[in-house]
């Protein structure tokens, strides 16, 4: 009876805690937006802020018992009921077609919801600090955790509609915490356009929606992965169903996750608070689109066009974007290019079947690119605004804390041993390895070799050599910032060795990659990232002067670098020329104008012609009538003589 008794209890319990971990950070916004002011009390109280922090970090504990649960069940019957979707209520019902609200707690939706809450509770608690003058940090952390609920429920959901949903409030929240500051031009225009890049993506992944419904007759993830298990495999240049899923699907994917030609958003999504950045570009916006594709791998396993593309796209985007921030001045600008290609990476492990290994990257970027964004901030914090690179210098004298915690950031995105960033890396080469002619594999050394390059000469630009500023009071950040860094700066250390791959690759039920690594590989990779470093050392402190002639000699690549390829001049000119222009020809003038107005104007016109020539019958003369009337009776009475 006990045991009975015990196994009801937990089941409750198991069934409670998902949505707990989902509804806390909810909670949060709610209670701030009613009554946040009031918490708040004065302008320099830190209730709201806290408030805010508790609750994440609570979701984030309920998270952490969850994934040691899934851990100690992993292999036996008891898992696969715990990984089943929780039944929480319906939601839509018409005809055959259903949704209801469940959530779908398994390995990978276990290490993403450890990421969002964990990594998130980190960025809540640094906010402390950061935003601790701000006049309107009430509204500030509602956002927030109004963006951590809609992340959870993305990566706990356990059919599209409800990803979906999800997927739509991250895209609501970026573009309010992107704009949080919406008093300045550029913020409001940057939240804007990351709000109009992902609703391109997001017409793709509706599309694909409607199609995988229409075509598997289920939008549930763990159904339509278990009906792909019957469905025939696609060759490359063969576009049958489930190819078209997938690459609907994948179009969604690069709006969030910023791959070519979506990605432009990103970069400019630096307008908002620099933890805002952190949040998006490390722990939770920007990876939807990695989890939804290593999530429905059971599908895109099927199609090798689909994988194609997707190792191809995030090839290209993580070289394009490491070779744009080599000439970055803004600190903030080079990290948020180095977001791109690292997602780049992740989509290309996605590619080559490597879906465990892009989940792990995913996890250890976490850590390292929210260590660096965050130190970004202190370097800002401290220069009292300051983002500039060509502007600091020196500044490992003035911010020690800071600039330790950014050394192990920037060593471990590197891919410097044994920092966490080193086997995330050589995972993914390894990966790469063999496949395609091993293009893929060339493409992304190189691309490891610009990283470690790019990133070093960040860190010698804003910590080496003399301070170039003339900001007098330099000052290292509050225990409340600091706190955070150090702990993601353990996590960028020792993150590596978590057996991330093994945990998750069985929930996407394809042939894992177990092949040994070549034993050259890691020390390729190991050489490749030292050479990176060491080139920017000789160029950025021993002879600082070489840059500007590099840049003076090869001033049309360094002038297509930075324009960013021109994909904002294009698009640019697409919106002036094609939308505004056009609308203004073809819409207004021609159609509106030339169709609709002359049209009612012809009408009118008509109208009144006709009425102008019986005007001329309605003179108001008796005579003129009595004419007409006698006029009338000849015509009548010659047309009755004639017929007869």
């Amino acid at each position: 009876m006990t045991g009975a008794l015990n196994g009801v209890l937990e089941d409750r319990v198991l069934i409670v805690v998902p949505f707990m971990v989902l509804l806390l950070p909810l909670l949060g916004f709610v209670v701030l937006s009613l009554f946040g002011d009031a918490i708040q009390k004065q302008k320099e109280a830190r209730g709201a802020g806290i408030l805010a922090c508790v609750l994440v970090l609570l979701s984030f504990g309920l998270s952490a018992w969850s994934v040691v649960r899934l851990l100690r069940l992993v292999g036996s019957p008891e898992g696969l009921r715990f990984s089943q979707p929780y039944l929480g209520f319906e939601w839509m019902e018409a005809g055959g077609f259903r949704v209801p609200v469940n959530l779908l707690v398994d390995a990978l939706s276990g290490v993403m919801i450890l990421v969002v809450t964990g990594v998130g509770g980190l960025i809540h608690v640094y906010s402390l600090g950061y935003m601790a003058h701000d006049e309107e940090n009430v509204r500030y952390f509602s956002y927030l955790n109004l963006f951590t609920f809609f992340m959870l429920l993305l990566v706990l959901g356990g059919n599209l509609p409800l990803m979906f949903v999800g997927w739509e409030g991250v895209g609501l929240c970026s573009y309010l915490l992107i704009g949080f500051w919406f008093k300045k031009q550029s913020a409001s225009d940057a939240g804007k356009k990351a709000f109009i890049v992902n609703r391109i993506g997001d017409a793709g992944l509706i599309l694909g929606m409607i199609l995988a419904y229409h075509s598997f007759g289920s939008l549930d993830l763990v159904e339509i992965a278990d009906s792909a298990r019957s469905l025939a495999p696609e060759a490359v240049g063969e576009f049958g169903v489930v190819t078209a899923v997938c690459l609907l699907l994948f179009v969604g994917a690069c709006g969030k996750s910023a791959q070519i030609p979506l990605h432009v958003w990103l970069p400019d999504a630096m307008e908002g608070p620099t933890p805002v950045s952190a949040l998006i570009h490390a722990a939770t916006m920007v990876t939807a689109g990695v989890y939804m594709v290593a999530r429905l791998a059971p599908l895109f396993v099927l199609s090798k066009t689909a994988m194609l593309v997707v190792a191809a796209i995030g090839t290209a985007t993580a070289l394009m974007a490491a070779t744009v921030a080599l000439v970055q001045t803004d600190i903030k600008r080079v990290l948020a290019y180095s977001t791109v290609s690292q997602l780049g990476y992740m989509f290309l492990a996605c590619g080559v079947g490597a879906f465990g290994v892009a989940v792990f990257h995913l996890f250890t970027h976490a850590f390292f690119k929210a260590l660096l964004f965050l130190g970004s901030g202190s370097v800002i914090h401290a220069l009292s605004g300051e983002q500039d690179m060509r502007r600091m210098g020196g500044l490992r004298k003035f911010i020690p804390w800071t600039f330790a915690t950014f050394l192990v950031g920037t060593l471990a995105i590197a891919g410097i041993f044994p920092l966490a960033g080193f086997y995330s890396k050589d995972a993914i080469l390894a990966g790469a390895l063999g496949e395609y002619g091993n293009v893929f594999f060339v493409v992304g050394l190189l691309t490891a070799l610009l990283t470690a390059f790019y990133m070093a000469r960040l860190l010698f630009m804003t910590f080496f050599g003399r301070y170039w500023g003339s900001e007098p009071h330099i000052h290292e950040s509050p225990w409340s910032m600091l706190v955070p860094l150090v702990i993601l700066a353990v996590g960028s250390a020792v993150g590596g060795f978590v057996n991330i791959p093994r945990f998750v690759e069985p929930v996407f039920r394809v042939p894992a990659l177990h092949e040994a690594h070549p034993v050259w590989l890691p020390w390729v990779a190991s050489l490749t990232a030292v050479l990176g470093i060491a080139a920017a050392y000789y160029l950025y402190v021993v002879y600082t002067e070489v840059p500007a002639r590099v840049a003076g000699s090869l001033h049309g690549v360094y002038r297509v670098l930075q324009r960013k390829y021109g994909f904002d001049d294009l698009y640019n000119w697409i919106a002036r020329r094609g939308v505004v222009e056009g609308s203004r020809t073809a819409l207004w003038q021609g159609l509106d104008i030339g169709v609709i107005d002359a049209a009612v104007d012809g009408t009118g016109a008509a109208f009144r012609a006709l009425a102008r020539g019986a005007r001329t019958l309605q003179t108001g003369l008796v005579r003129g009538y009595a004419l007409v009337m006698l006029g009338g009776a000849v015509a009548l009475v010659t047309y009755l003589l004639w017929a007869r």
